[in-house]
């Protein structure tokens, strides 16, 4: 489990990063998008980069995936989002504050999963009795 830090110029932008890691960095989102104070954020990772930011952010936002540290990294290196994605370490001093600076933060709006919740694919073209799952994911409305 990741701790992911997003800082940009607008809401706009941090939802499109957010879009990208998930379409394209193929990153499970575990929690809620959480809005993080900008100047926090930029001190943050003014601490972790060891070196003074060229811009500052207007908006910042974190959440956890279900990827560990290494792999996350690895996935926010192939894509290009439009925002400042850091992934946050435990080894990093600010870690436990930004965890709990999460707790109380209000959730960033307009965020909204593409990824389904119930993935598996169904084989519609046999009846409906007879259906098999290729996935035990999809539970829903088969199973009765």
């Amino acid at each position: 489990m990741a701790l992911i830090l997003i800082r940009g110029e607008n809401n706009t932008k941090l939802l499109s990063a957010i879009a990208d890691l998930e379409r394209h960095g193929n990153l499970n989102i575990i929690t809620r998008p959480r809005v993080i104070d900008a100047k926090f954020a930029d001190s943050l990772v003014e601490s972790i980069l060891n070196s003074t930011l060229r811009t500052k952010s207007n908006v910042a936002t974190a959440f956890f995936v279900e990827e560990d540290t290494t792999l996350s990294i690895i996935q926010v290196k192939k894509i290009h989002p439009p925002a400042h994605v850091v992934v946050v370490s435990d080894e990093y001093d600010g870690y436990a504050r930004l965890e709990n600076l999460m707790d109380d933060a209000a959730y960033l709006s307009g965020y909204h999963s593409h990824k389904a919740k119930n993935e598996g694919m169904i084989d519609y073209k046999i009846k409906a009795k007879d259906r098999v799952l290729k996935s035990e994911k999809l539970n829903s409305y088969l199973k009765k």
